[in-house]
């Protein structure tokens, strides 16, 4: 019998025991050197958030060529959704691979990357570029998130070329829009948006119907069901525009009638206000830890060639991260109140973003986290750990599917540096767990759909012909 881990003591018997034959024959059907190729092949197209096409071509093309009759769904045809099937001969539970196709990076538009980033920052080629090196994977888009990408895209490989058919269905499902962008002020419209046109949209027009999901990202080989949100909010200063030359500077800033000079005590206001916030709203539960946190991302003040008066506004957008127990509504009375107290003058506070954190039903996530934790004994010969609170504390698209009532995880490869080897791993975890929870398939289930060339099946007018 095995122990219970300590990390998840409490969990369910698989659903499908794996043999070690089994395991032996999908292990021998991982090639470290193809793994390794598709990951820098994938890894190396340039596709940031609102430009995934390419890599999703890629996909795409991937999955036809090993035969697993891929879709794209989306609600641009610039960024779809690639969502491809396996399995689903019998009455097993199914299961949901997903992973992101855009990678974390600046806008490049060279007017607005020259506001946030040093020119050293810009020309770091980890943006956009991956190679092999002492050992390990370098560049942002086998990290985060082409690699695990990849991972479960072969772990499926792995189980069809083994002659492992599955009783549930397994969904293989890679989107656009997880890391953004989000339609803020004037970039408004479908083009900026990002999670409602990658896994939300996947799910809710994409034919798919889970019991169970994935969200494969690096984890360093740990799992949580525990996901945050975030909202952010405008905070907007009113003064007064005075032109230039009949300006009467004051003694104190506060007492200036140009806004930006209140800044300086408005973001002391908001950093003490995040440092509490921070401290009040830790979420423990037994599937993660999640540490919500609180910046600034911009300051906006005047136009810079439209000098002479000062300006009347300025504005402070604050991230907030919101953990499965705190809706928005609560973090914008309290913010609200807090700053009404500080003197700042007159101002305005409203959400312009609004993406609240979730967790799985402890209930009913047990036969997943089960597959997974006896996955990772079979392959790493230790129990599942819970991940890293980090990892508990951030989006990732396991939030769709938990916000939906289908208990989802998030777990895979270490996030910085991985190695071939440990996607080899990670690979064999991922094809362990999918045999595990969707059951294989026997002699007797299923079938494969009968093909047909005509709208007439048999045609029946030849029937009639005979007769006459």
């Amino acid at each position: 019998m095995t122990e219970a881990s300590p990390a998840f003591p409490n969990l369910p018997p698989v659903a499908y025991e794996v043999t070690p034959e089994e395991r032996k024959a999908i292990e021998a059907a991982i090639d470290k050197d193809e793994l390794t190729r598709t990951a820098l092949e994938l890894g190396n197209i340039d596709s940031p958030s609102m430009q995934e096409a390419s890599a999703a071509e890629y996909v795409f093309d991937w999955l036809t060529r090993e035969g697993f009759a891929p879709r794209k769904v989306g609600a641009t045809p610039e960024r779809p959704n690639i969502i491809a099937t396996y399995g689903g001969k019998g009455d097993g539970k199914s299961l949901l691979f997903t992973a992101h196709l855009d990678t974390e990076s600046p806008t490049w538009d060279p007017d607005l990357d020259a506001q946030k980033f040093r020119p050293e920052t810009l020309a770091n080629p980890e943006w956009n570029q991956c190679w092999l090196q002492d050992g390990a994977f370098h560049g942002f888009p086998i990290s985060n998130d082409r690699g695990p990408m990849v991972c479960f895209l072969m772990a499926a490989k792995a189980l069809k070329a083994c002659g492992i058919d599955l009783s549930g269905r397994l969904y293989l499902t890679a989107s656009p829009g997880e890391i953004g962008p989000e339609p803020i002020e004037e970039a408004r419209g479908v083009q900026y948006m990002g999670k409602e046109i990658g896994t939300h949209y996947a799910f809710y027009h994409g034919g798919v119907a889970p019991d169970y999901a994935i969200a494969a990202e690096g984890c360093d080989f740990g799992l949580t069901w525990v996901a945050c949100g975030y909202a952010v909010f405008r905070i907007q200063l009113f003064g007064e525009g005075v032109f230039t030359p009949l300006l009467d500077n004051p003694e104190r800033a506060s007492d200036h009638p140009n806004p930006i000079y209140r800044l300086g005590d408005a973001i002391q206001s908001v950093l003490d206000w995040g440092r509490v916030y921070e401290q009040e709203n830790i979420y423990s539960s037994d599937g993660g830890v999640a540490k919500p946190k609180t910046q600034i991302s911009s300051v906006r003040g005047g136009v810079p060639y439209a000098f002479g008066a000062g300006t009347e506004i300025c504005s402070l957008y604050l991230e907030v991260g919101l953990p499965p127990h705190v809706e928005v509504g609560q973090v914008f009375r309290s913010l609200q109140a807090h700053l009404r107290k500080q003197g700042l003058g007159e101002f305005d506070i409203e959400p312009v973003v609004v993406r609240h954190g979730f967790a799985a039903d402890e209930t009913r996530v047990g036969p997943l986290v089960a597959a997974v934790d006896a996955a990772t004994r079979d392959t790493l010969g230790e129990p599942l750990q819970l991940a890293h609170p980090v990892y508990s504390s951030m989006w990732r698209d396991h939030n769709v599917f938990n916000m939906n009532r289908i208990p989802a995880v998030t777990t895979g490869f270490p996030r910085w540096r991985p190695t071939p080897e440990d996607m080899v791993k990670s690979t064999l975890i991922y094809a362990l767990t999918a045999l595990s929870l969707c059951g294989r398939a026997s002699e007797s289930e299923g079938g494969e759909m009968t093909s047909r060339s005509d709208v007439y099946g048999d045609n029946p007018f030849a029937k009639q012909e005979q007769a006459e």
